[in-house]
């Protein structure tokens, strides 16, 4: 007896479902295996980032503490340079004393004609 082509149909469609069924499963391992393969990915991200925020910080860390060495370096040079001043200035008075006396007198008498005209002008 030959199949009919009912028969023919059913053991189509039952080949047809079977496949269907082993497509099913293969898809849901590949998205279970993708979605683990992707939480991995994001939790190596993650530790990266970490990483690299602490590397960041560090870095912060030391570029302070240079920035402080780098300040007092300023600061002694300025120091350097006011003491340098301070002594030209020493050197200028023994070397001329009148003309400094009367340097210092102009100036504080120039600054005492300012203050009184600032205030008596209203």
């Amino acid at each position: 007896m030959n199949p009919t082509h009912t028969d023919n149909l059913k053991s189509n469609l039952g080949e047809a479902s079977d496949h269907l069924k082993q497509a099913a499963g293969h898809a849901s391992e590949a998205f279970r295996s993708a979605a683990s393969v992707a939480g991995d990915e994001a939790r190596l991200g993650k530790a990266q980032v970490k990483a690299d925020l602490a590397d960041s910080a560090l870095s912060g860390i030391a570029a302070m503490e240079e920035g402080a060495g780098a300040a007092r370096e300023q600061v002694d040079m300025l120091m350097v340079k006011g003491q340098d001043l301070v002594d030209s200035a020493a050197d200028l008075i023994r070397e001329r004393p009148i003309a400094s006396f009367g340097v210092a007198f102009a100036a504080g008498w120039i600054i005492a004609k300012l203050a009184r005209s600032g205030g008596g002008d209203k």
